[in-house]
């Protein structure tokens, strides 16, 4: 009689563990992967043909006011900033 309630006790704690193990596994498994900071920071960066665009529109702002030289260069520089 007390062979088969240490039996049943070890099954029962056996079987406990590899309930427990297996939800802990499962959990892990569906997480979603965070992104990455650099994945983030290529999403927002702007395209080359946005970057073209926008320097175009600055360079035809700076025609209009008619600047030349550092003050075209500075104005340019600003302007694609913002």
């Amino acid at each position: 009689m007390l062979i088969k309630g240490a039996f049943m006790k070890l099954a029962l704690t056996t079987i406990a563990a590899v309930l427990l193990l297996s939800a802990a596994s499962t959990s892990y498994a569906q997480q979603a992967p965070a992104a990455t900071p650099a994945a983030s920071a290529k999403a927002m960066a702007p395209s080359d043909e946005a970057k073209k665009a926008k320097a175009k529109q600055c360079s035809a702002q700076a025609d209009a006011k008619g600047l030349h030289g550092k003050a075209r260069k500075e104005f340019r520089a600003q302007c694609k900033r913002s």
